[in-house]
Formats: C-alpha cells, sequence, structure tokens
C-alpha cells in the first residue's frame, strides 16, 4: 500500500500536493507543447500533446522495460533497440494517438526523434520516443515536428508536473511520486486509466534520479520492482501495446547503498502502481487482494489477479454489495483451470477483514453483513450517479483518499505470498470505453 494514506478534501488540496512532490531531480528538465490537428483515419478535431524529458547531458545509466504483447507499437520497438546504445539523452512523448501498427509507423517515430535531436544538441538514437492513445492511426508526422521548437521553448528545470499533466489521455488526474535519499531523489510520472494488465512491464512511467546508479544495477533493481508493482496491477485484464517503464539516472549525487536506492525505487513504482489502479476507468473502489500461504509465487499472483479480474465480483463490489459468493467462485475457477489438485481445505478468506470464509463453508451472518456493506462504502471513491443525459461520468478529478476494499486469501498449503490490486467494474468503464474513439 503508499507509503502514507493520504486525504484531500478538494482538487485544490490534492494540486498542492502533487506541486510539493514534483521538484525534478538535478540533470532533468521537462517541456510542453499542445497543438491541434485532424486525424486522417478520423476526420474530426483532435488536440495533442508533445511533452520532453530531457537530461543535461546523455546518460549511460538507462534501463527501460516494454510491454510482452505481440503487436508492439512503433515507440515499443525503438525502445528495445535503443537498450543497446551507449547512452540516452531525451525522450519524446506523444498522447492522443498511440502508433501501433500505424503504415510507416518506425520510420515515423524515428523521424520525430530525429527532429528532437537537432532541437536538443543528441544525436537521434539518444532520443526515445512513447506514445499512447488510439491504436492503429498514424501519427501527424508534420505537425509533431513543428511543435518541437514550441515545447523545447519551454524546458525547465523545476517542476515535473507539466510532463505528468503532458502524458494523460482518458486520466483524471496527474500521477506524481517521490523518494528522497542520500542528497538526491527519484520522482516518477505514469499514465494509465484503461487497458491495464502490464505484464511487462496504454500504460507509460517514467523515473527520474539524480544518484549516480550504474546502469547494470539500474537494469536490475527496475526489473524487480516493476515485477513486484506495475506487474501487479490489473484494471480489465488487458496488456495494452504500448506499456513502457523508462528509468533514467543524471549521475549528479554519489551514492553507494543500493539496498537503500532499491527501496526508494520499490516504494516509489508501488505508490504509482497504486495511483494507475485508483484512477482506472471508472474506477470507484481499489480493490487489495494480498494471497498467502500459497505453494507458488506464480499461483499467489495469479489467483489475486484473477479476483481482480473476475467481472462478477468487480461488479458487486462497484455496488458495495458483499456478494462473497463470487469471489469464492472466481478463485475455484482459477484453481481448478490452472492449478488442478491443489488442496483447498485450509482456505481462509477475509474481506475488511471479517473472515467470510474457512474449513469449506461461508462464515456469514446479518452482523457480518452490515459490516462488509460498511466496508464497502467507506472504500468508495465517490458516488455513481448518471447525468441529466443517462450518461454515468464521474464527478471528480481528484483522489479523496487512499482506501481500498481489502481482501484476504490463505490457501494453507505452501510459504509463498503475494499482493494484487485492481478495481471495481461500473457503468462509468462500459460508457467511457464505448465511446473512447467517438
Amino acid at each position: 500500500m503508499p507509503s502514507t494514506q493520504l486525504t484531500f478534501a478538494d482538487r485544490a488540496a490534492h494540486r498542492a500536493w502533487l506541486a510539493a512532490q514534483s521538484a525534478l531531480p538535478a540533470g532533468f528538465r521537462v517541456g510542453r507543447a499542445s497543438f491541434d490537428f485532424t486525424p486522417r483515419e478520423a476526420p474530426k478535431p483532435a488536440r495533442m500533446n508533445l511533452t520532453l524529458i530531457t537530461l543535461d547531458q546523455p546518460t549511460a545509466a538507462f534501463a527501460a522495460l516494454f510491454t510482452r504483447n505481440a503487436f508492439p507499437g512503433a515507440p515499443v520497438i525503438i525502445g528495445r533497440a535503443r537498450l543497446a546504445e551507449p547512452a540516452l539523452g531525451a525522450v519524446v512523448i506523444n498522447n492522443k494517438i498511440s502508433n501501433v501498427c500505424a503504415p510507416d509507423g518506425v520510420a515515423t517515430a524515428e523521424r520525430v526523434c530525429a527532429a528532437a535531436a537537432a532541437q536538443l544538441g543528441f544525436s537521434p538514437r539518444q532520443v526515445l520516443p512513447s506514445s499512447t492513445g488510439v491504436i492503429g492511426w498514424a501519427l501527424p508526422e508534420e505537425a509533431m515536428i513543428a511543435a518541437l521548437p514550441a515545447a523545447v521553448a519551454t524546458l525547465a528545470p523545476g517542476s515535473v508536473l507539466p510532463a505528468a499533466e503532458g502524458i494523460v489521455t482518458t486520466d483524471l488526474y496527474p500521477k506524481v511520486r517521490r523518494a528522497d535519499l542520500g542528497g538526491g531523489s527519484i520522482v516518477g510520472i505514469a499514465k494509465g486509466a484503461g487497458m491495464i494488465e502490464p505484464n511487462l512491464a496504454t500504460m507509460l512511467v517514467y523515473l527520474l534520479t539524480d544518484i549516480a546508479v550504474p546502469r547494470a544495477e539500474l537494469r536490475q533493481m527496475l526489473a524487480r520492482a516493476t515485477d513486484a508493482s506495475f506487474n501487479a496491477i490489473s484494471i480489465d485484464s488487458d496488456t495494452s501495446t504500448s506499456d513502457t517503464v523508462v528509468a533514467l539516472s543524471s549521475g549528479r549525487v554519489p551514492f553507494t547503498d543500493w539496498g537503500a536506492f532499491e527501496r526508494a525505487l520499490h516504494q516509489v513504482c508501488r505508490d504509482l502502481a497504486e495511483d494507475v489502479v485508483r484512477n482506472g476507468e471508472g474506477v470507484r473502489h481499489v480493490i487489495r487482494v494480498t494471497v498467502r500461504d500459497a505453494a507458488s509465487l506464480t499461483l499467489a499472483r495469479a489467483l489475486g489477479k484473477a479476483v481482480v479480474n473476475g467481472p462478477l465480483f468487480k461488479c458487486a463490489v462497484a455496488g458495495n454489495d458483499p456478494n462473497v459468493g463470487r469471489l469464492i467462485q472466481a478463485i475455484g475457477k482459477h484453481v481448478g483451470a490452472h492449478a488442478p489438485g491443489t488442496d483447498l481445505s485450509g482456505l481462509r478468506a477475509s474481506l475488511g477483514g471479517i473472515e467470510i470464509f474457512s474449513g469449506g463453508v461461508f462464515r456469514l451472518n446479518p452482523e457480518k453483513e452490515a459490516a462488509l456493506v460498511a466496508h464497502l462504502r467507506g472504500a468508495e471513491l465517490y458516488a455513481s450517479r448518471p447525468g441529466a443525459d443517462g450518461v454515468f461520468s464521474a464527478p471528480i478529478d481528484f483522489p479523496p483518499h487512499e482506501r481500498a476494499v481489502e481482501l484476504g486469501i490463505s490457501l494453507g498449503n505452501g510459504a509463498a505470498s503475494a499482493t494484487v490490486l485492481g478495481g471495481d467494474l461500473t457503468h462509468e468503464y462500459v460508457s467511457e470505453n464505448a465511446d473512447y474513439r467517438s
């Protein structure tokens, strides 16, 4: 769970907190420009943000992880190749269009990188592209290149918040997390709201640090941190074609306590991962499932994801209905299909710390039912109400709290454990994705 349990009375309080989190590590600048264009695949006005994250000097200390989707976007294809480069100096990010399987997509992205490199004084292969948005559409290359000088003109070393705002699509609010240690810091930003079950790693994450961590160590630590955070969330079980997690070190602050650095990196990644879930499309409840006493980590994590991806249970949570039969069904479905022979005689399950199942039977009564409803309502981010047109939409653009629906599952046949985060399934999610392109 987050390092602190935050609450915010209103959008202004949340924005003030974001601003306080956003000081850039030494050696970094960010800038952004926006422009209007008309996608050739759907001729109607659209607006794109072009965001730059740059280092004062290219660095050899960079790491990245990418989607496992078999149809990766052009930026992912390029990014994998960039991992072999001796140094990286900048990331150029666009929203609105993900540049996936678009004609000439790789060449287009490379030309944008080359144009950005010329503006920044880097070589083209020192620039990493990232894109997020509609799959299948082509980038407006000429408009993007024309907007680059304006983005470069805004580059500033003060705050990462302009970049956090620039990379969003259907996100309700930007996401920033930080950790301070050893005279330096790690600052992370993330974009993600739907099509989220990363499997790296629509999710983009950028982690910036001025702590001088060597390239090899940074790559190993990023892999471990990602596995324990972004690989342990799911909003809708769909793995994006564009998932990207990037870590960059400017190397300004000498440091040798790699254990402390890795713990800080894990915390930033875990906090961002939970922010992504809390800001998921239509999510009104974050669901945290902790699976203990499993025969393997693989089984523990897979079972957690089976629960948070179960549509019937997700709908019950959305309605504040503690229909725990749907929870046990989801557990039995996964075990029966993927771990047959697993002994479930010792299975125990709880919701909100209240025992609901043990010894092969449900442990329910009217008092528990009332307490379970109260737990669900207490974790709700906002109440769902349709507008005058009958369309359900989120009435908030800030997270009022960081509470979650807490599920505990003990299998009783091993020592492995895992925590997985997910969200409920709401009218808002369906509305958002029914109208995503229109």
